[in-house]
């Protein structure tokens, strides 16, 4: 029997990964989302044929999984309004919230539960994301492995073996989309100052983007070796590789991860609880 899941939330990363699930074969009766509002969930009953209520609690007594998909200023609030149906039914918690720790919601749930915390990224929603997940003590196999299934319906996943490495996930994948479009928008204005059309330099920086994603992906080869097969002695990559080197990219890039990672420190410690 295919296990129930539950969405408590129904934005934009929940929805995708709702639609990966129907999309890799998941029946949409075993699937329920919930929230405050009829007309958030009409369109995702419609388009995919899902079970919706705004009734969290019981969508909750029949799920094997509760994901957990709200905004972490209401996590509070809605886990304190459905700790009653999961202390009695004990459901897997898989947590999407940003900057919430496992201890925080296993405490407004009530405490003793199997908690999931999943730190996502925003190409999920085109069934390209990679996300870090960690697992409390509670968590059985069976749990884990369903778990997997559940993130690896939008893309890669990765499990790490302590809560605070989730930290450092946000750094390299949660937040790490933008870099990526700072990049494209930078070489866009660069392009167009050398003379290309606006529309023509974007479509090439994106495209050149996706081709190196996808051939480090394919490749058995390091970064590093591909970044070094490009260059030919005193040629234009390695003219421009040797300037990105002189203006310190690569201490950039890391100080803006180590930045990225200590503000994820942060707002655990701003929105759990003592």
């Amino acid at each position: 029997m295919e296990k129930q899941i539950t969405f408590i939330g129904a934005g934009n990363m929940a929805s995708a990964i709702i639609g990966g699930l129907v999309a890799s074969g998941a029946a949409p009766a075993t699937i329920t989302a919930t929230a405050t509002r009829e007309s958030t969930l009409a369109p995702l009953s419609e388009r995919l044929g899902i079970q919706t209520t705004t009734d969290n609690r019981t969508a909750v007594a029949s799920a094997d999984i509760v994901v957990l998909g709200v905004k972490p200023k209401v996590m509070r609030q809605v886990c304190q309004e459905i700790a009653e149906v999961a202390q009695t039914h004990r459901p897997l918690i898989v947590s999407i919230a940003a900057g919430l720790e496992v201890a925080s919601i296993d405490a407004w749930l009530g405490g003793g539960h199997a908690i999931v915390r999943c730190m996502p990224n925003t190409p999920s929603l085109v069934g390209q994301g990679a996300s870090g997940l960690y697992a409390n003590a509670a968590v059985s196999e069976d749990q884990r492995a369903a778990a997997s299934a559940l993130m690896a319906a939008v893309g890669l996943v990765e499990w790490v073996d302590e809560e605070r490495l989730l930290n450092a996930v946000t750094a390299v994948a949660g937040s790490a989309p933008a870099y990526f479009f700072l990049m494209f928008e930078a070489m866009e204005a660069a392009a167009v100052a050398l003379g290309l059309p606006a529309a023509t330099a974007r479509r090439l920086a994106i495209q050149t983007g996706l081709g190196a994603a996808t051939m480090a992906q394919a490749s058995d080869k390091d970064p590093a070796t591909l970044k070094q097969n490009v260059m030919s002695p005193g040629g234009t990559t390695e003219r421009a590789i040797a300037h990105m080197e002189d203006a310190k990219m690569r201490q950039i890039v890391q100080d803006a991860m180590h930045t990225c990672a200590q503000r994820a420190e942060e707002m655990a410690k701003e929105l759990g609880t003592p």
